[in-house]
């Protein structure tokens, strides 16, 4: 066994990350990657910039193996945008590591050799065997390990109020986006038009305070931002308290262009229900029937959630709320923990029963969102550190995360906002006034 790859799935930042962290240890990364380069997902999302400082967004092992090939830092100080995450850091990473990353490799499922998921015998002596798909071919893998890095971009939550898609929702895609808008090349799909943005978390935030500035370049543009919980509550973040300036500036720029009368917002709305009116354009209804519209586009940014369908004949032990690691789940609840608050955690909280599998990265979050990339870093090292063998490594988690000024979890639902707004959040740094802050990172 010890002769076999340790498979990462998904050449994304954490499972690049993994990659050179396990080959710091001697042992044989092999990370298949679906699409066809690095950071494919974050590439899909390029003209967003993050929150998060270059120092932030580089893994400690990747830095020493780029730094061997010559690879020039970017400016630690610099927030980076997707595009520059992907072409300064990800893509020389993957140039480093070689042949143990490929592309156009998707992984559809994974086993012990010779047995399904019901069977007892020989899980603790099998190697997996990870079945991939590339153009035109199948492939089996025996690998030693298996670590699931692999992205959640492609499995984002529905308009739906309920957690599934609205009636209507799927027959009405024309005119329905899941991402945030790159208003770079799609000004004439939202200029003018009405929207309704439907979403609380930083992907909205950014989609907010972008479409808010086509507003006051384009009269005309109409935006309706679509809140499930009764009450705005925490949504605008902690401001200036937010340890990352850059987070705590994309809230308060998305609460001024509220008060400046660019979005208006409508609480207490979960869609149940996607109707055309004669024009083509949308009408929504909640559940409890009110109608809104109609609106010309609708951008739907509600989070996203793990793909286990490829997994089904390992053994899983998920939280049945979030669909994270059991170990993980109370760790970090969106109901209690804001993202500053979620305690270190490594391979004890991820390692899940079926033997040497590992869930990382946002996968392992499951459904809770703002998963920051230290998080992942410091999951894969103590993770890479489990396999070689190296437990007191691996149970030295030591992550301090910045905390985001927000405090008693993420006010989800209809919870309204406490009368104090003193908190146990340290104040921050200044906050920097970016051109266009946005994403989780």
């Amino acid at each position: 066994m010890e002769e076999l790859p340790v498979v990462v799935v998904g050449a994304g930042p954490v499972g690049l990350a993994a990659a050179a962290q396990l080959l710091e240890r001697g042992l044989r990364p092999l990370v298949p990657e679906a699409g066809p380069q690095a950071g494919a997902a974050v590439a899909r999302w390029h003209h967003v910039r993050l929150f998060s400082r270059w120092s932030e967004l580089v893994d400690p092992a990747a830095r020493r193996l780029l730094e061997r090939s010559g690879w020039t830092a970017p400016e630690a100080e610099a927030y980076p945008t997707g595009a520059e995450w992907a072409s300064q850091y990800l893509a020389p990473l993957a140039d480093a590591l070689g042949e143990h990353v490929r592309f156009g490799t998707r992984v559809v499922g994974v086993a012990r050799r010779g047995r399904d998921r019901i069977v007892d015998a020989g899980r603790d002596s099998e190697p997996l065997t990870v079945h991939v798909e590339t153009s035109g071919s199948e492939e089996r893998i025996t690998a030693r390990a298996l670590i699931d890095a692999s992205r959640t971009w492609s499995t984002p939550n529905p308009l739906g109020g309920d957690g599934l898609p609205a009636i209507g929702e799927r027959s009405a895609a024309d005119r329905i986006s899941y991402r945030v808008p790159d208003l770079s090349v799609e000004t004439a799909r939202y200029a003018g038009r009405r929207i309704a943005v439907a979403g609380s978390g930083h992907s909205a935030l950014t989609a907010l305070v972008a479409l808010a500035g086509l507003a006051e370049r384009h009269p005309g543009t109409h935006i309706t931002w679509l809140l499930r919980r009764g009450a705005v509550g925490n949504v605008f973040g902690g401001g200036q308290s937010d340890q990352l300036p850059a987070r705590g500036a994309l809230g308060l720029k998305a609460k001024a262009a509220v008060e400046a009368g660019h979005v208006e917002v409508v609480t207490g709305f979960r869609t149940s229900l996607v109707e055309r009116d004669p024009g083509g354009r949308l009408v929504l209804e909640s559940q409890d029937g009110h109608r809104l519209g109609p609106v010309d586009e609708v951008v739907v940014l509600t989070g996203f959630r793990p793909d286990l369908s490829w997994l089904s004949e390992v053994r899983l032990e998920l939280d049945p709320v979030l669909q994270a690691p059991t170990a993980l789940a109370p760790l970090i609840d969106p109901n209690v923990h804001s993202c500053g608050t979620v305690y270190p955690h490594g391979a004890d909280e991820l390692r899940q029963p079926e033997p040497n599998v590992y869930l990382v990265g946002m996968k392992s979050y499951g459904r809770a969102p703002t998963f920051l990339a230290l998080t992942g870093y410091e999951q894969v090292r103590s993770v890479a550190a489990d396999i070689a063998g190296d437990r007191e490594a691996a149970g030295k988690v030591e992550l301090t995360l910045p905390e985001t000024g927000v405090c008693g979890g993420s006010d989800l639902f209809d919870a309204r906002p406490a009368a104090s707004t003193g908190g146990c959040c340290a104040p921050a740094p200044a906050v920097l006034d970016l051109v266009a802050p946005g994403k989780r990172a």
